[in-house]
C-alpha cells in the first residue's frame, strides 16, 4: 500500500492530466519539457506501481481507460485540495491568500472589473502583499460550476437562482437589463414591432455558448427550429450583431452607445422583457457555514474584494458600465 501511495505524488497526478488534456503523449512531452520515451517510461512506471492499465494501448491517441478516467477525476480532485491546503496555510501566516481565483461571466463590464483590479494592485504592500489574481472568464452556468468545484473562490454574475450549496455564500448582484437589437442593415431592423416570435424564427439568433462542463448548460432566448451562430463570449456576441450576422438580447449598458450612434437598433418583441437577476457568491471556510454575513476566517484578498462589491456603486458598474462613463468611486 506504501508503494501505490508513494507513486501518486502531485506530479504523476498533474502527469495524467496533462495527457489527458493534449489527447497524445507527444504533445503532452512537449508541455512538460520531456521526451516522449521518458513520459511512456513514466507512465509505466505508475501503472506497475498501481497493478492497472490507466491508458488504452490499442488507441493511437491517449485514450484513458475506466481506472485512468477514475485517477484522472481524483487526482484533480487531489491536487485542488493540496493547493486549497497550501493556500490555507499561507493565510493562515500572513492573513493574505497565494492566489485567489475570480470567475467572471462575459456578460459583466471588464472595465469596472479591471478597476477593481488596478485598486487591488495599488494597495500597500502591493497585492496585498503577493496574492496573485486568476480571473477567469466563464459564461451562464460556468460561472457557478467553476465555484462549485473548486476552481474559483469569488464568482461575479451567477445567473438565476442556483440551489444552495454547503460552503458557499451567495449575495444578489442585481437586475441586468437586457435590449433586442439588430443591425441597421438587417432585415429585422424594417419589421413592424413589437416582433413576434413567429417572424424572428426565420431570423439567425446570436448566442453565447455556456461554459460548463459538468453543470447542465442553460439555454436562453432561442426558439425552437430557430438558426443559431454560437460564439464564445459578449464582446464576440456584439460584433456578430454589429456584422448583421445575426440578432439578440445584449445587456442595455453595452447596448446604449452603440444604439445613440446609430449601429444598433433596439427593437421591440411580443414575447415578454425581462431583467436577468445576477449575484455574487464566494467559498467559505470549513465550519463557517453559507451566511453570507459572517466572514470569519475569509482571507484578506477575499475579504477585500467583498467589500468593494457590497458597494451599490460596485454593482452598478458591473452590471451597466460598459463603456465610457465615470471610473468607480
Amino acid at each position: 500500500m506504501s508503494e501505490r501511495r508513494n507513486v501518486l505524488t502531485p506530479e504523476a497526478l498533474a502527469m495524467v492530466d496533462v495527457i489527458a488534456r493534449t489527447g497524445s503523449f507527444a504533445a503532452a512531452a512537449r508541455e512538460l519539457g520531456k521526451v516522449p520515451s521518458a513520459l511512456t517510461y513514466s507512465v509505466r512506471q505508475l501503472e506497475e506501481a498501481l497493478d492497472v492499465l490507466l491508458f488504452d494501448r490499442r488507441s493511437r491517441q491517449a485514450q484513458l481507460t475506466a481506472a485512468g478516467q477514475e485517477l484522472l477525476t481524483e487526482g484533480r480532485r487531489l491536487l485542488q485540495e493540496m493547493d486549497a491546503v497550501a493556500n490555507r496555510v499561507r493565510r493562515v501566516a500572513s492573513g493574505w491568500e497565494t492566489q485567489l481565483s475570480i470567475a467572471v461571466d462575459s456578460i459583466l463590464s471588464s472595465l469596472t472589473v479591471f478597476e477593481l483590479c488596478e485598486a487591488f494592485y495599488a494597495l500597500n504592500p502591493p497585492g496585498g502583499p503577493g496574492t496573485r489574481l486568476r480571473l477567469r472568464s466563464e459564461v451562464l452556468a460556468g460561472t457557478w460550476e467553476a465555484l462549485v468545484h473548486g476552481q474559483a473562490d469569488l464568482a461575479l454574475g451567477v445567473a438565476g437562482e442556483p440551489s444552495p450549496v454547503a460552503g458557499i455564500a451567495i449575495q444578489p448582484l442585481g437586475e441586468l437589463m437586457m435590449d433586442f437589437v439588430v443591425a441597421p442593415h438587417h432585415p429585422l431592423a424594417r419589421e413592424t414591432e413589437p416582433l413576434s416570435d413567429t417572424v424572428l424564427e426565420r431570423h439567425r439568433a446570436v448566442a453565447v455558448a455556456d461554459t460548463a462542463q459538468r453543470l447542465a448548460p442553460i439555454t436562453m432566448n432561442l426558439l425552437p427550429g430557430q438558426d443559431v451562430l454560437t460564439v464564445p463570449s459578449v464582446p464576440a456576441k456584439l460584433e456578430a450583431i454589429l456584422r448583421g450576422l445575426g440578432c439578440g438580447f445584449l445587456p442595455r449598458g453595452l447596448v446604449r452607445p452603440h444604439a445613440e450612434v446609430g449601429r444598433l437598433v433596439v427593437k421591440a418583441v411580443a414575447r415578454p422583457r425581462s431583467a436577468g437577476r445576477m449575484h455574487y457568491a464566494w467559498r467559505c471556510p470549513p465550519g463557517n457555514g453559507s451566511n453570507p454575513a459572517n466572514r470569519q476566517g475569509l482571507g484578506q484578498a477575499l475579504q477585500w474584494w467583498l467589500e468593494q462589491i457590497d458597494r451599490p456603486a460596485t454593482r452598478n458598474a458591473l452590471l451597466e458600465r460598459h463603456s465610457g462613463g465615470p471610473t468607480l468611486a
